[in-house]
């Protein structure tokens, strides 16, 4: 053994609450490396654990980082005020470098491992990287330190996750033959090579990737707080799990269409929100189905519509609107079979002439042939638009019910357009009708994303369907067909609210939403987990300080108005993408995040003073 155990994890020690009011040490719990049922609990690694929770939190001082295969620690003492522990530890060598420092005289004092000196603690928590490695002390970590931030909600679970860990580290530093082995090299005098000024001064010892907390003796960093991805609801505990309507049978073709969701996609509590609500009023007389996702761009909306299809095991579809989005858009169109055939009615062939001019048969050329109405006219003065349609007075009338009118009157005049003249073909109707994926969804009991429908120019066009946003809603479609919503139908209508060339909803639009979710960016700590899951980036540190100028930026933007460019997490991962390329992050902030932001030259160079180079300063070239 290259290690005297007992200098680095000793069991005599009193062990730190919330352990300390504990009878005994022992836990009927092991380790995957261990020989029994039972762990010991360790003074040292609670206290090494505890320092890396408090300052992937943001609470505790101190600071966990790696350089190559080194790790290196600031532990802060219980001593004094000003009293730090520094380690190195070489996790290829077993090598173990460590001084005691006072960040007020900046005295440097010998560290020394031993029962009746130094406990370890700091030793520990610089291999606590290493540890890591192993699957299971990462995964126990982590579940401890949801406990940990949660103030121990199930305090026996904490202590088997514990012990779990002591047992873990315990094996694998003592045990040489034990596959997932941690070299550490102490000599049973407990002295350890100490860290000296010059290497302070130097900065020989300087973190290339920090993993949590605020370097201040070995470097000087910025906070990193990073919390664990296991907070997080996991794909298992989500996917599937929301199911409308129990032992539904999907068809092959429909479960193509259920979205699978990547590995490192991190489930928004809006998504978990959604389903719960839609699965939880099956059944009822009022059955949430609709629901409303705003937010800037970049803030994942369409991700969570179809993580939301994941939750509810539902084919997703989804509508991309436009500014020249109509109702009949939504609802399909009519191509007839031959353009030879006869009506039998000469107008009806005259016009049928004029619309197969215009691109063919559809609900806008009829409506323009037909001189009807548009949204807007019924929006401005639905009580005359619907006497002009009917002879009709109603003072009551709203621009919903002018709306069903107009659609009645097109339908039928596509039918007679469509219809040839008695004898020409003995089939009947010759022509087909094209069923869009709103249709489709609506039909047969799918989830249909509504992309972005405050750009569209008529402010009328989703109040034209707000008959299929009602539970038991139906449509006439261009063949006369009423189609009926599936009860499994849920529909999310996804919209950037504050960019330029978007509109404001429809307050009936808005007032049939179940819900209505504000989407911001993710969290820093989300967001850092998501990028280097997406990107590949392996620097913890470099995409935190990414991650906050896309914060500070968007903050920026938000205050100043500027509203003509974006700035959330897709700009992100596109500009960690440029800078593993290009290797200049500040060059490739330019042309990722900064030319996004804006098209003004003055609104640009505001961000980039103000902004990006506080934190990442220009490359200096080098004199010729």
């Amino acid at each position: 053994m290259s290690v005297a155990i007992n200098n680095l994890i000793n069991f005599s020690r009193s062990l730190p609450a919330p352990f300390d009011t504990l009878t005994s040490k022992k836990v009927k719990v092991s380790s995957k490396y261990g020989s029994g049922t039972e762990a010991t609990l360790s003074a040292t690694v609670i206290k090494a654990v505890h320092a890396v929770c408090d300052c992937m939190t943001g609470i505790g001082e101190g600071a966990l980082g790696v350089i190559d295969h080194r790790m290196v620690a600031e532990y802060k003492s219980s001593s004094g005020p000003d009293a730090y522990h520094l380690v190195v530890y070489d996790s290829a060598t077993g090598n173990i470098v460590a001084s005691g420092y006072d960040k007020n005289t900046e005295m440097i004092e010998n560290y020394r491992l031993h029962q009746t000196a130094n406990d370890g603690a700091a030793v520990l928590m610089a291999m606590i990287p290493a540890l890591m490695a192993d699957q299971e002390f990462e995964d126990n970590f982590n579940l401890y330190h949801d406990q940990r931030k949660a103030g121990y909600s199930d305090i026996s679970k904490a202590t088997e996750y514990m012990a779990i860990l002591c047992d873990n580290a315990y094996r694998r530093i003592k045990d040489e033959t034990c596959p997932a082995n941690i070299k550490a090299k102490v000599e049973k005098s407990g002295n350890v090579l100490r860290v000296s000024q010059a290497q302070l001064d130097s900065g020989a010892y300087t973190p290339s990737t920090v993993m949590a907390g605020e370097f201040t003796i070995f470097a000087k960093t910025a906070k990193v707080t990073v919390s664990a991805a296991t907070a997080q609801i996991l794909h298992t505990d989500f996917e599937g799990k929301y199911q409308l309507t129990p032992g539904r049978k999907l068809s092959v073709l429909e479960e193509s269409l259920v979205p699978k969701l990547e590995d490192w996609y991190i489930i928004p509590e809006q998504a978990v929100n959604i389903c719960r609500h839609a699965q939880m009023t099956t059944g009822k007389p009022m059955q949430m189905r609709n629901f409303l996702m705003r937010g800037p761009a970049g803030t994942g909306k369409t991700q969570g519509a179809r993580a939301i299809a994941a939750g509810l095991h539902l084919p997703y579809m989804k509508y991309t609107c436009s500014a020249s989005t109509e109702v009949f858009d939504f609802v399909g169109m009519v191509f007839p079979k031959t353009d030879t055939m006869t009506t039998g009615d000469a107008q009806l062939d005259k016009e049928r002439e004029m619309i197969m001019g215009m691109g063919g048969i559809n609900y806008t050329n009829v409506a323009k042939i037909m001189n009807l109405p548009d949204l807007e006219d019924m929006d401005f003065d639905p009580c005359g638009v619907f006497q002009n349609l009917t002879g009709i007075v109603n003072e009551e009338v709203t621009s919903r019910d002018c709306m069903a009118v107009v659609m009645d009157m097109v339908a039928e005049k596509i039918k007679a357009l469509s219809k040839p003249a008695e004898g020409e073909q003995s089939s009947g109707q010759t022509y087909t009708y094209v069923e869009t994926d709103f249709i489709k969804a609506l039909k047969n009991g799918y989830l249909l994303e509504i992309q972005e429908p405050t750009v569209i120019m008529q402010p009328g066009v989703l109040v034209g369907l707000n008959s299929l946003l009602e539970q038991g809603g139906s449509i006439t479609l261009p063949t006369g067909e009423v189609i009926q919503r599936h009860p499994d139908t849920v529909i999310v209508v996804t919209t950037n609210v504050t960019y330029e060339g978007c509109r404001g909803l429809n307050q009936s639009v808005v007032d049939r939403m179940s819900l209505v979710e504000d989407i911001e960016l993710p969290s820093p700590e989300v967001m850092v987990q998501r990028a280097m899951a997406v990107t590949g980036a392996t620097d913890e540190y470099q995409v935190s300080q990414m991650v906050q100028v896309v914060n500070d930026m968007s903050d920026y933007m938000r205050k100043n108005n500027i509203t003509d460019g974006s700035c959330g997490m897709r700009s992100l991962i596109d500009w960690i993408t440029s800078a593993e390329i290009t290797g200049d992050v500040y060059r490739s902030a330019i042309s990722t995040i900064i030319s996004k932001a804006s098209s003004d030259e003055d609104d640009r160079e505001a961000l980039k003073t103000t902004v990006l180079e506080p934190i990442f300063a220009p490359s200096r070239k080098k004199a010729s």
